[in-house]
């Protein structure tokens, strides 16, 4: 804060006895200013890819931000001043520069099933390299912009919306023992984009079915969308998903791990449809089960088509319907 206010108030954007930054909460790599106005955050803005204990920090509104996109210039333009050699600028088209929160979150991915081991560095450059392996970039150079990594989940940023679409086919693959999954967070409510998983893709390219563009083909194929399996007599669909063999009682007894869980589980599941309750069970019959209540059986349908038969830290997922009845009165015992 005294830094931050200290560079507003050396440029001006602060004048007399004034405080701008009235409060900081410190998170992991990032961090969330109040101010004391709504002039003052416009005007904050203007201090992004100012050097700090060498590093250069992004300033730019939070992601739940909806309001009007007040243009700014960065440290550099205000103050005419080069970053110190060693120290990498921020890029042009890094996030939230001039964007709306619709354009940022059409560019946005949720990338589960992290281990401790990964960086957001590793990650940035594993899964843009991937990218340009397979022919999902539209243009040269690692298409993710931005990588923020947290507990066993991170978000990533791509530099179009075009690439992102892209990089969903990404999910399932491999890296550092993990199998990655790879989809919308739980905020995008855009078009649902049809995509395959790694393995498929992977597996056109090497056969010569999928060429890439700087070899005389179009790159990725956009897959039809996918349908479920009709059900057998004996199955009877419900909007309630039971998921297996994802957790052990080890990974609910931490509170901050359990919620962690929550949120991963969230994101990764609602690219299949609208959830209205996601239930995880800590004791009793149903302890190490996820359930998942979507609003429609459709929904369900693709949850069950997408998850069955995944692998979760080696574990191959189980994913059945669950009855309705039993899930709206918390028996989560089997059927």
């Amino acid at each position: 804060m005294q830094f931050l206010n200290g560079a507003m108030k050396r440029t001006r954007l602060a004048t007399g006895d004034h405080i701008p930054i009235i409060q900081c909460r410190v998170n992991n790599k990032f961090s969330f200013v109040e101010c004391a106005t709504a002039e003052d955050a416009n005007r904050a803005l203007n201090i992004s890819g100012i050097p700090f204990m060498g590093m250069s920090l992004r300033v730019s509104r939070p992601s739940k931000y909806v309001g009007p996109q007040v243009p700014h210039k960065t440290w550099q333009q205000l103050t005419g001043i080069p970053l110190p050699l060693g120290i990498t600028p921020i890029p042009e088209n890094s996030p939230n520069m001039g964007l709306s929160p619709e354009e940022k979150i059409n560019r946005e991915l949720f990338i589960g099933n992290t281990t401790p081991e990964m960086t957001e560095q590793l990650l940035t450059d594993f899964l843009g390299k991937a990218m340009e392996q397979v022919g999902l970039v539209i243009q040269p150079g690692n298409p993710i912009i931005a990588c923020r990594l947290s507990g066993k989940f991170a978000f990533v940023e791509l530099r179009s919306k075009e690439e992102a679409q892209n990089a969903l086919n990404l999910n399932n693959i491999p890296y550092m023992g993990a199998t990655l999954r790879v989809g919308r967070p739980s905020k995008y409510t855009g078009v649902h984009t049809p995509h395959g998983n790694w393995e498929d893709i992977l597996s056109k390219y090497m056969s010569g079915e999928l060429k890439l563009p700087s070899e005389g083909g179009s790159g990725v194929p956009t897959p039809a969308v996918p349908t479920a399996p009709a059900p057998t007599p004996t199955v009877v669909i419900s909007p309630v998903v039971e998921l297996q063999h994802m957790l052990t009682e080890d990974d609910l007894k931490d509170d901050e791990e359990y919620e962690e869980i929550m949120e991963d589980t969230k994101d990764e599941c609602s690219q299949f449809g609208a959830l209205k309750n996601i239930v995880i069970p800590r004791t009793g019959p149903g302890i190490t089960k996820i359930f998942l209540e979507y609003v429609s059986k459709d929904d369900a349908i693709k949850a069950i088509n997408g998850l069955q038969g995944r692998t979760f830290d080696g574990r191959k997922v189980q994913a059945n319907y669950f009855d309705e009845q039993k899930f709206t009165n918390g028996d989560y015992t089997d059927s």
